[in-house]
């Protein structure tokens, strides 16, 4: 089944990231739907290549808001989530197929452990769909219910004659043996792959987005569907977005729970509670990994001006399991997380305020200072790590402009960059994405300070 490539973004709420009233009254009556129907399976999400769980927190709260309990969901937080150039080749801080392999088969066991349930359901972005594919071929297909695949190049990003045994090569043994056959899917799983409509910058006919412009990629638009899959097509959503959207919920939750989600919108909590990982990027490459020694400070600021609002909420220390503690915020507060760990910037991160409690605040230190800052007086980061900015096609505004380092056309930047003088330090930033508005304030790069504006939808 396909959609028109028309399809409108319908059904995602009136605002991309809304949230119900704050008001004690609409509270009440906004509360998540009761499990009055039928109980769905429990729900694996698995992130992608080089990310980590923390991407699945607003899709999880939308879970939430219609009524499926948190203990029934789970997020896999790959140890190592960046593939391997050559599979076969070990590499320092990434991971191979089987790796992924054996590491989201382990956490099904654990899922259907907790819950006493028989199968769960399993639900990827990109990468994480190679090994939901994997894990069921290999004998886990009694294990799983259903198999929904966001974004994953299921006939790969390339497929050449080139780097033959690379994960994300449509020629290579790998995705070969996952496609062989007249159906691509198992039998006794129900699959659903959702892509874009021509927005995905892995599913581009043209090599220039992975660094070969004008040489073919023998690979489509339509590379994410499969054969025997239910194939839907969400419009122009960007390569993250067709996982953490708001359309791409209602999806995910329709084909798992046989119905319409009672509500998109994210229900807030009175009291919120936030905790997660410190994790690191040794060498360079990004690895869930945690990070002992970090101290993690929490500001309550305002969202106007980026300020500090009194002293810290929390201070803590991270111990050898990289958690940074556990802090209780009102879920109207916009917070600052100030991240200091050796061999690295001290990282300013300014969020939206969070309506839920979540255990995924996860903090991962800036990029150190390179070349390209070394005149610069504050270095600030915008950030979406749950999809792309996108020229002309969103509204993009840092400090008021066009960010110039974000590329107009299919979305391929999640991130935009500012060097101001020293003579900035102190005033504020405004970040904005859509409707949300993020305010961070200029640290000096002589102290070794950067600061991001993490969007959080």
């Amino acid at each position: 089944m396909r959609l028109s490539r028309r399809t409108i973004l319908l059904g995602a709420g009136s605002l991309p990231f809304a949230v119900a009233s704050l008001r004690t009254g609409a509270l009440a009556q906004s509360a998540p739907i009761a499990a009055q129907l039928p109980e769905i399976p429990p729900i694996l999400f698995v992130h992608g290549n080089g990310d980590y769980d923390a991407l699945w927190m607003t899709t999880l709260w939308r879970m939430e808001s219609n009524g499926i309990a948190r203990d029934r969901m789970m997020a896999i937080n790959f140890t190592d989530p960046l593939a391997r150039s050559d599979d076969t080749v070990e590499q320092a801080g990434r991971s191979s197929i089987e790796d992924q392999r054996r590491e989201l088969a382990a956490a099904i066991a654990d899922l259907k452990r907790r819950t006493g349930a028989p199968r769960v359901a399993l639900v990827g972005s990109s990468r994480g769909g190679n090994a939901i594919r994997n894990v069921i071929r290999s004998g886990g297909a009694g294990d799983v219910s259903h198999a929904v695949l966001c974004g994953t190049p299921n006939h790969g990003v390339f497929a050449t004659d080139d780097q033959p045994n690379n994960e994300f090569n449509g020629r290579g043994p790998f995705l070969r043996g996952l496609n062989e056959g007249e159906s691509e899917v198992t039998p006794g799983v129900a699959f659903l792959t959702l892509r874009s409509d021509g927005m995905d910058k892995y599913a581009q006919a043209d090599g220039r987005f992975i660094g070969k412009p004008g040489t073919p990629t023998n690979v489509t638009n339509e590379g994410p569907e499969l054969k025997g899959a239910t194939n839907l097509v969400l419009g122009a959503l960007d390569h993250r977005e067709v996982a953490f959207h708001p359309r791409a919920f209602r999806e995910i939750y329709k084909f798992i729970a046989g119905r319409e989600p009672a509500r998109i919108a994210i229900v807030p909590e009175q009291s919120v509670r936030l905790s997660g990982l410190v994790t690191g990027t040794p060498g360079g490459a990004p690895t869930n990994r945690p990070v002992a020694g970090a101290t993690v400070d929490v500001f309550r600021v305002d969202p106007q001006t980026g300020e500090r609002i009194g002293n810290a909420v929390h201070s803590a220390k991270t111990g050898i399991d990289g958690r940074w503690g556990v802090v209780q915020v009102d879920p109207s507060w916009s917070l600052e997380f100030v991240l200091t760990s050796s061999e690295a910037p001290t990282t300013h991160i300014y969020r939206s305020p969070f309506p839920r409690s979540s255990d995924l605040v996860h903090l991962r230190p800036a990029r150190p200072l390179g070349p390209a800052d070394k005149d610069a007086g504050a270095v600030v980061i915008m950030s979406r790590p749950r999809g792309y900015l996108g020229l002309p096609r969103d509204v993009v505004l840092f400090d008021g402009k066009e960010p110039a380092d974000v590329k107009p056309g299919v979305p391929t930047d999640a991130a935009a960059t500012l060097r101001l003088p020293a003579s900035e330090v102190g005033r504020n930033i405004v970040a904005q994405f859509g409707e949300e508005r993020i305010v961070a304030r200029l640290w000096p790069a002589a102290e070794n300070r950067i600061a991001i504006a993490e969007l959080t939808y």
